[in-house]
């Protein structure tokens, strides 16, 4: 079960384990969760990958857990991972690695709260409004029923517009934008953790459909198509444009619009959501070719 006790026995071996990774908080989640970073490397260029920020696609989580773990041992062992020296790695980069931006909407759907608790309750009938999305399985928000990924400023106004169209009009286990941009804790912790930096590049790790989304409206960073394809090599996945729908508020939609630099959603497995954890070592093989390579290109 990938949830934010596991997250948590994770990080308290890789402190056991991996004295040079660092492990801080960038703020906490409604529930008072911490929303942990770690962070591989000593470079000047400066990498994020994140993960979790949907509830139900939490094998995401996973996947950044593990390759931070391999990264690592291969560090130690001072072996190759996907063929690049881990050490030339931790020297010329510094990747910051956010696992799971939504700890309190994954314990949800893995049946973290009992299900005679307030938590629980209050969900549910959030859940109530929305018959056809399944209770806890079909839940992406954030414990108030926020869609953290459509909190941002990247033509939010019209995110929530459409997103109102089709009915998340009010808090639902997905899709709804909030009332304000960067309501929630979560997002306005990576947002303000974001601007801390000097991000040259950031990968969104989402599920499902074995699909890369590389652009932004009309925004073309320098060598953001270029990248993009070699990230489809590596992993088998396709290029495509971000559904319409989808296409605005969203974490990648800001980073590329406000500092005109590559990011990219990749749409890890193929399904219906919660992804089955049978998928996890496809998952990781396919995309240990971006992981590597995002801290190199």
């Amino acid at each position: 079960m990938v949830d934010y006790l596991y997250l948590k026995d994770s990080i308290n071996t890789f402190k056991q384990n991996y004295k040079f990774l660092k492990t801080f908080s960038i703020g906490k989640s409604v529930l008072n969760n911490e929303i942990y970073c770690l962070k591989f490397g000593v470079g000047k260029k400066e990498v994020l990958y994140t993960a979790g920020i949907h509830a139900n696609e939490f094998i995401t989580s996973l996947l950044l857990i593990k390759f931070t773990q391999n990264l690592c041992n291969a560090y130690i062992s001072n072996t190759p991972i996907y063929g690049y020296d881990a050490k030339d790695l931790y020297d010329n980069c510094s990747l910051y690695i956010i696992p799971m931006i939504n700890p309190d909407g994954i314990n949800l759907v893995n049946d973290f709260y009992s299900e005679d608790s307030k938590i629980y309750y209050d969900a549910l009938n959030i859940s109530k409004n929305f018959p056809d999305i399944p209770f806890p399985s079909g839940w992406k928000a954030n414990i108030n029923g926020i869609d953290l990924n459509s909190q941002f400023p990247a033509n939010w106004e019209l995110g929530k517009e459409l997103k109102s169209n089709l009915g998340f009009n009010k808090p639902s286990p997905r899709d709804f934008a909030g009332y304000t941009p960067l309501s929630e804790p979560e997002s306005k912790a990576l947002y303000n953790f974001t601007l801390l930096k000097n991000f040259s590049l950031c990968l969104c790790f989402h599920t499902q459909g074995e699909v890369i989304y590389w652009r932004y409206e009309d925004y073309l960073p320098t060598n953001s198509l270029e990248i993009a394809k070699e990230f489809a090599h590596v992993s088998g996945y396709e290029l495509e444009d971000t559904p319409y729908n989808s296409s605005f508020g969203g974490f990648r939609d800001w980073f590329i619009q406000n500092f005109n630099k590559p990011s990219y959603t990749i749409e890890v497995g193929k399904g219906e959501n919660p992804l089955p954890i049978e998928q996890f070592n496809k998952i990781y093989h396919d995309n240990l070719g971006v992981l590597v390579l995002g801290c190199v290109l």
